[in-house]
């Protein structure tokens, strides 16, 4: 029988606790259910020295073996993360070690990963150069700023380039440890393990890191803020800047300039994405026909919503529905699409491309 594939997770001194135990229990559960007759994964824990190492939270974990150590065939080289609050907000953990290991490490292993702010660390040590790639959205902007040769998405849950992975924030290490256990066992097995893990099956690559209201910040008092409120409320009522600036009694000129100031965001750029967070929620939760689905989020008619959709989420909406619709809906032709990563040499899970 064919040796287990090694995962070799790195973390250091003050790493997101669950970046490392997260994938570490995906990969634990799959080799579980898969049994004796199928290789599984064997999972070890490597840090800058064998022992105890601190997390974020407090908790310690163990790791296994020390970096330099680390020698042999590697299947998964996963770096976990770490973010710190500072004055202008966070900023992600740089570990000069890890960056420097990697750097020799990383070419040798057959699939290399980063969870949430590990792509930070990929990235310092030059493995994302030319590449596609995610993390937790609150670092994307720096991940951008500071490694202008990464196309930084900061929305998808995970990123696939060839073989070089990213994912968001924290539990999105598990959605990808999970796309890869599908890639490397088959669909059947990632799916009794979401099911073992009581884990959100919808969750592939292509779904958002947050929803629009989510990823603007603004003080609670802010009149932006009760507008954005307002506009979630009201999608399908005229929302042109002349009807937003009458409601904040203020010019249109001004209220545009305002809008733009607080969120980065243009009035009708941010409306179009709040109608198609609507239209996605619609097409995944509900059976409601496609004109429909453009009447109830405010864009109007199907063509509209086609646009819309080929725009912010190259796809069309009835590709959407069935990629990402609810296991309940799913059922009535017997599917249960597990989703796909959104990119670039990506694993589909039995589901068509994207076009």
């Amino acid at each position: 029988m064919p040796e287990a594939r090694r995962v070799v997770i790195v973390a250091f001194p003050g790493v997101e606790l669950l970046d490392v135990t997260g994938p570490a229990e995906v990969f634990s559960v799959a080799s579980g259910i898969a049994g004796a007759g199928r290789p599984g994964y064997r999972v070890e824990i490597a840090a800058a020295r064998a022992g105890e190492v601190r997390t974020s939270s407090g908790v310690r974990v163990v790791a296994d073996v020390a970096l330099e150590e680390v020698g042999g065939e590697v299947d998964t080289l996963l770096v976990s993360g770490a973010i710190k609050l500072v004055e202008e907000g966070v900023e992600p953990v740089i570990d000069a070690t890890v960056v420097e290991w990697l750097r020799t490490a990383a070419p040798r292993a057959r699939r290399t990963a980063s969870v949430c702010a590990g792509a930070h660390l990929l990235a310092a040590a030059g493995i994302l150069d030319g590449l596609a790639a995610t993390t937790h959205w609150l670092t994307a902007d720096r991940l951008a700023a500071d490694h202008p040769q990464i196309v930084v998405d900061p929305d998808p849950i995970f990123i696939r380039a060839g073989q070089v992975w990213t994912c968001a924030g924290v539990t999105s290490g598990m959605d990808m440890a999970l796309a890869m256990v599908a890639e490397d066992h088959g669909q059947a097995l990632a799916l009794a393990t979401a099911r073992m893990m009581v884990m959100y099956v919808k969750r592939p690559g292509g779904q958002s890191q947050f929803s629009v209201p989510l990823s603007i910040h603004s003080p609670a008092d802010d009149r932006i803020d009760g507008l954005r409120r307002w506009i979630a409320d009201h999608l399908a009522d005229d929302l042109s800047i002349e009807v937003l600036a009458e409601r904040m009694h203020l010019s249109v000129r001004h209220a545009a300039r305002l809008f733009r100031q607080r969120t980065g965001s243009t009035p009708a750029s941010y409306i179009e994405a709040a109608r198609v967070e609507a239209a996605r929620r619609l097409l995944e939760e509900t059976d409601r026909t496609l004109p429909e689905v453009a009447a109830a989020s405010g864009l109007g008619s199907v063509e509209t919503l086609h646009r819309a959709f080929r725009r912010r989420l190259v796809t069309t909406p009835a590709e959407y529905r069935r990629r990402f619709r609810s296991p309940s809906a799913a059922e009535t032709d017997g599917a249960v699409p597990l989703g796909s990563s959104r990119t670039h040499d990506a694993p589909d899970f039995g589901a068509p491309r994207r076009a």
